[in-house]
């Protein structure tokens, strides 16, 4: 059977730079941070006491009363889908909903409701245990996809993917593959998390993997910079619509991009480095290229997974290097969790939502806080990282790179379209 195309007509996204697609450009275009000192909760004995929060979200403008019923997560995930399937003009009504699904990815799910409802039983466990009857609808990531299929009466596939960071990204190669194998005429897929709590924040801080840079939080997030010290937990949503092309032209939708080619690989080196000379992220960019009919030099713009920790970036720099040789000069490479931080499960959802926006806008995003003596000598600074300030170019490929702890890598490419 041949495979058929599958192209981005909707985007939607929540995030700690924006609630909406408009704002989260402006503010990432200008180098924005949306980091600031943590209010979810007190974090005055934590190492790290900040966080890339989403700010000024109403969890019950969508859902009323029934918000008290599911945690955060997944809040932030059905705003996401309104969003882009607002932007994409469906009318569900004219179309065949057992052919249209939904797949977000998820890396923690529900653990903020989970901290709710057991803080009080270990407090005073002579009380016996007295649990919300809404537990575990609040607590599973399912359950995100579940309430949008509902919402609109979508039947088709339906699930949630979970592979650490690279989730969303996972969902989204998952949502394109239903699509192009003739499962599903539309999927809406993204990405979901709100892990900004203190068993998030304490068990990152266990393991040395967030930033303490306490002082100064909106430059804690610094990619490539040798005066990196860890990332900087984020939370937020975001969802893309995908289509396939044929249907997209039947309804005069517009279109934002087509999805080229994905790639997904693994180290099977350790439960949290990545691969030191980033084996993986080298191939995984490489199958995505290879599956899209590309060839690295076709590529204009990577954004990459850029998580400011000391071992993740070194290795990207080398897997870029590896794969695209002399091209690798010629590229714009960005970090957007510089901005963002890093959204763990639905990173790769709003990345991906970022990437379109710089294909469609010939912008690419900047990496910021990067300060000239700060230069780390296992980093090539003769790429161009985009660092502090946008750049206009033509951007005709770009792909997207997210990677998880267990060593999960995925990797999407956009292309636009030129017919």
């Amino acid at each position: 059977m041949k495979s058929r195309r599958v192209v981005v007509t909707g985007l939607g996204a929540i995030c700690p730079i924006g609630n909406d697609i408009p704002t989260i450009w402006e503010n990432a275009v200008n180098g924005v941070s949306g980091a600031g000192p943590i209010t979810h909760f007190d974090a005055t004995q934590f190492k790290t006491r900040f966080a890339c929060e989403v700010k000024e979200f109403d969890s019950k403008a969508h859902m009323g009363r029934d918000a008290r019923k599911f945690d955060t997560d997944t809040h932030y995930g059905v705003d996401s889908a309104i969003q882009a399937i607002t932007d994409s003009g469906i009318d569900f009504e004219k179309e065949d909903c057992n052919r249209i699904g939904v797949v977000y990815g998820e890396g923690i799910g529900g653990i903020r409701a989970l901290e709710d409802e057991l803080e009080p039983y270990f407090q005073n466990p002579e009380k016996g245990p007295r649990f919300s009857p809404f537990l575990i609808t609040k607590m599973i990531s399912d359950m995100t996809t579940g309430i949008i299929s509902i919402k609109y009466g979508l039947k088709g596939p339906n699930y949630v993917t979970t592979s650490a960071c690279a989730s969303a990204s996972n969902a989204i190669i998952d949502a394109y593959d239903q699509i192009r194998l003739g499962r599903a005429d539309i999927m809406l897929a993204g990405g979901s998390e709100a892990a900004i709590c203190p068993t998030g924040v304490g068990g990152f801080n266990a393991m040395h993997a967030l930033s303490v840079r306490n002082d100064d939080p909106q430059k804690a997030s610094r990619p490539f910079s040798k005066s990196r010290d860890g990332f900087v937990i984020g939370e937020g949503a975001a969802c893309l619509v995908l289509e396939e092309y044929e249907h997209a032209i039947a309804r005069g939708a517009k279109i934002y991009a087509e999805i080229a080619g994905s790639g997904l690989t693994a180290d099977a080196h350790h439960m949290t480095a990545p691969h030191p000379e980033g084996d993986g992220a080298t191939r995984v960019m490489q199958n995505a290229i290879e599956e899209g009919g590309l060839k690295p030099e076709d590529v204009d713009y990577i954004n990459v997974h850029g998580t400011s920790t000391y071992a993740g970036d070194i290795a990207e720099v080398k897997a870029i290097k590896s794969l695209f040789g002399k091209h690798a000069y010629e590229l714009n490479i960005s970090s957007t969790k510089s901005m963002t931080g890093h959204l763990l499960g639905a990173a790769g959802a709003l990345e991906a939502v970022l990437t379109i926006l710089a294909m469609v806008n010939n912008i690419v995003p900047p990496t910021i806080n990067f300060e000239e003596g700060d230069e780390d000598p296992e980093i090539d600074y003769s790429l161009n990282f985009t660092f502090n300030k946008a750049q206009k170019r033509e951007i005709k490929v770009a792909i997207s790179n997210t990677f998880g702890f267990g060593g999960h890598n995925a990797c999407i490419a956009f292309k636009k379209i030129e017919d």
